[in-house]
């Protein structure tokens, strides 16, 4: 029976509150996006590591999973990278927005990987969050660059999110994700190998923020989150989980505005192509949700 209280309500809102700052880290911390998500994952992975030894969990797999979860891992650090590039090449509140779209990208790949139908209903919001696309980026032309990194991060994390849907139903979510690190960790580190710029791993100043930044991303924005998401789901619906998380961009472009007045105040029009997008996506989540619930009645 699921336990619906007030205590994990605000833990959920919590873990979205984390996901949002997720994106304020990225801002500040200087060295590039990909040695940044290499550090990244590897804190989750020894985290998590540790957190499976303490718990006893079984971390042999045979190879059909691990080439699974290896795929897995090497989408969800792509769309880590092109994440943060997107926040470098425009800025928190443009990333933001694009990647909320990502809920638009899942209900297209759905179909695919869940063998169903489009739902006329899908087609119609989808062309309400490209409008809302269109919108921002009239308003912000410049960024187009950011936009476009923007769009791909949330197309690279709805196809994570429905990979990982059709993992758990067979697998232990938490074993899953230390596989999908370590995935992401050898995997970039071949590439900084192979392109020769291993070198961009280092943080040079020895006085940099930039340790504790990586440190609270790896570890509480990550490891932390993931663990914590996973552990709520005793007492709260997947469904509210879904729908409490669309609050990600808001509470990020809220904090933007906050820490980053000067350079994350945008033109009236960004705010309504954002509004159109997020609102498209809140409307997809609730008519899913009685849809299921009509199926199960």
């Amino acid at each position: 029976m699921q336990k619906n209280n007030l205590k994990h309500y605000l833990h959920l809102h919590f873990l979205v509150f984390i996901a949002g700052f997720t994106a304020i880290l990225g801002e500040v911390i200087s060295i590039g996006s990909i040695a940044l998500v290499w550090h990244r994952m590897f804190i989750a992975l020894l985290l998590t590591f540790l957190f499976l030894i303490y718990k006893g969990y079984n971390l042999i797999i045979n190879t059909k999973n691990l080439l699974k979860f290896s795929i897995a891992g090497i989408i969800i650090a792509l769309h880590w990278i092109t994440f943060f590039e997107a926040i470098e090449q425009s800025n928190i509140s443009i990333t933001l927005a694009m990647f909320s779209t990502g809920a638009f990208f899942a209900s297209l790949l759905e179909p695919i990987f869940f063998k169903r139908k489009v739902r006329p209903v899908e087609i119609i919001l989808g062309f309400l969050v490209i409008c809302g696309v269109f919108i921002i980026l009239n308003a912000n032309i410049n960024s187009f660059i950011g936009v476009v990194l923007g769009i791909t991060s949330a197309l690279l994390a709805s196809l994570f999110s429905v990979l990982n849907g059709k993992l758990v139903q067979k697998n232990n979510p938490i074993v899953i994700s230390f596989y999908e690190f370590l995935s992401g960790v050898i995997f970039i580190l071949l590439y900084l190998i192979f392109s020769g710029t291993l070198a961009e791993l280092t943080i040079t100043s020895l006085i940099s923020y930039d340790y504790l930044y990586i440190f609270i991303l790896g570890s509480i924005c990550t490891a932390y989150a993931f663990i914590a998401s996973v552990h709520i789901l005793k007492y709260l619906s997947p469904y509210t989980l879904v729908l409490t998380y669309n609050l990600e961009p808001v509470y990020g472009i809220l904090l933007a505005i906050f820490i980053f007045p000067e350079t994350e105040k945008m033109e009236f029009s960004f705010y309504v192509g954002t509004l159109i997008i997020l609102s498209t996506i809140i409307i997809n989540s609730i008519l899913k949700f009685r849809k299921s619930k009509k199926v199960t009645s």
